[in-house]
């Protein structure tokens, strides 16, 4: 019998998340099995996860015009251009596989929203098939573009 936690991530639904993103898959998405290479649901999670944050939180991960290691300073602005996340957990439980040429609906959910830190979950539902296929996430820690350091701030506006 599996864990409580995994039985309560099988029975999710697409009402369970907040916002949603279709990927068509590619031949190439799939492995020597026929099935969706687990790193392309590594992929998926990056997408939808940094989608959400440019287009609803303000982030911009384009907006530093250096490329050079951080500095030793501290920041003295705690806004989001600032900021960067950094990922520091994923996770991955699979219930169903899905392959080429299966369009994908994602839904994306915040299970905790910390000081610094957001841990997201990304369902992965099959086009015309209510059951969840695939249930996993990662946390950012937000932290000072110059220092690399936690911020503590500014999460409020994220939530």
């Amino acid at each position: 019998m599996a864990p409580p936690e995994i039985e309560v991530k099988k029975r999710r639904t697409r009402s369970d998340y907040v916002f949603h993103q279709v990927y068509r898959t590619r031949w190439l998405d799939n492995d020597m099995y026929a099935h969706l290479n687990n790193t392309i649901y590594a992929q998926l999670f990056d997408s939808i996860i940094n989608t959400y944050l440019i287009d609803n939180c303000g982030m911009d991960p384009f907006s530093s015009s250096s490329s050079s290691p951080p500095s030793s300073s501290p920041s003295s602005t705690g806004d989001k251009l600032s900021q960067v996340a950094i990922m520091v957990n994923s996770y991955c439980d699979y219930f169903a596989s899905v392959s080429f040429p299966d369009v994908l609906e994602l839904g994306l959910r915040v299970n905790k929203l910390g000081s610094s830190s957001v841990t997201y979950e990304v369902g992965v539902f099959k086009e015309g098939d209510a059951a969840v296929k695939v249930v996993g996430g990662y946390t950012h820690v937000f932290c000072a573009r110059d220092t690399m350091r936690p911020t503590g701030t500014g999460m409020e506006e994220r939530a």
